[in-house]
């Protein structure tokens, strides 16, 4: 069963009605790390977004939704 949920009026798309929540709690996790410019333990942001957007799945989406990410592809080595 997939599931839809909105964050910053983009939607995301996942896989269990449950990862409604892991969303909202990774939205609010990196929503502090913004709010207190807190990338530990990575130099900077821009590392610490290429190490998450490796990830992939929920967390990449949430980190599109929040504007940190234009496109899965634009956080790359040289960037850092």
């Amino acid at each position: 069963m997939t599931s839809e949920r909105s964050l910053n009026g983009q939607t995301l798309n996942l896989k269990a009605a449950s990862d409604a929540r892991v969303a909202e709690r990774v939205a609010q996790h990196l929503q502090r790390r913004i709010a207190e410019d807190d990338w530990r333990p990575y130099k900077s942001k821009q590392e610490a977004l290429f190490a998450w957007s490796r990830l992939g799945g929920i967390r990449m989406q949430v980190m599109q939704a929040l504007g940190l990410l234009s496109d899965p592809g634009a956080v790359s080595r040289n960037e850092r």
